[in-house]
């Protein structure tokens, strides 16, 4: 997200995560100072793609974010050397049909979070939904939050998509008006939907 307003509006419904793409190559990418705004009990998610871990410290500290996201092709060293700067780490595995849960494995106990989304020709943002019963041969410990083109459309199956590791729904581009800019009362229903 980029746009004060619309983050402020988001907050009143309270999500566990606020997210902002520091990745230059994206279409959301946050080139500018993040609006000073109380976040309240909601985490400020910095999402990377194969930066250097320097220079996500270095924005980490300048917006004092608390979780630092994934994308790329991080090691488990990386993910490791950040977590010990005391922020959460999701790392994010793109998931295709071929895809292998064995990767995860040395992340395991690295990571607080995995987050698994769609393959697709970018990082993230693709829009599109994968095949969620891929997640049924996943039997690591590490909890995961699922992602990849959701939207409202998307409620009945994520009702009947059941995992014991599954503990939360990522959502980017099923909810956008423009890039960036997400659709509150959307978000709301939704909102209202899952936590019911």
């Amino acid at each position: 997200m980029r746009e004060p307003q619309n983050i402020s509006d988001l907050l009143k419904l309270q999500p566990d995560f606020v997210g902002f793409i520091f990745y230059p190559k994206s279409k959301r990418y946050v080139d500018e100072n993040l609006p000073e705004i109380d976040f309240g009990n909601t985490l400020k998610t910095g999402v990377f793609v194969d930066e250097h871990s320097d220079k996500v410290l270095e924005i980490a500290q300048k917006y004092r974010l608390d979780v630092l996201q994934l994308h790329g092709s991080e090691s488990p060293e990386y993910c490791q050397n950040l977590k010990k700067k005391s922020y959460q780490i999701i790392k994010v595995f793109s998931v295709g049909m071929d895809f292998n849960f064995n990767q995860c494995i040395d992340y395991e106990y690295v990571v607080d979070l995995f987050l698994f989304d769609t393959k697709g020709k970018l990082p993230g943002g693709n829009g599109q939904v994968f095949n969620w019963n891929i997640l049924y041969g996943y039997d690591l410990k590490t909890p995961f939050l699922l992602s990849g083109g959701i939207g409202l459309q998307h409620l009945s199956a994520i009702k009947k998509f059941k995992h014991p590791q599954l503990i939360g729904i990522d959502v980017n581009s099923g909810f956008e008006i423009r890039p960036g800019y997400k659709n509150i009362n959307e978000l709301k229903t939704f909102f209202h939907e899952i936590r019911s």
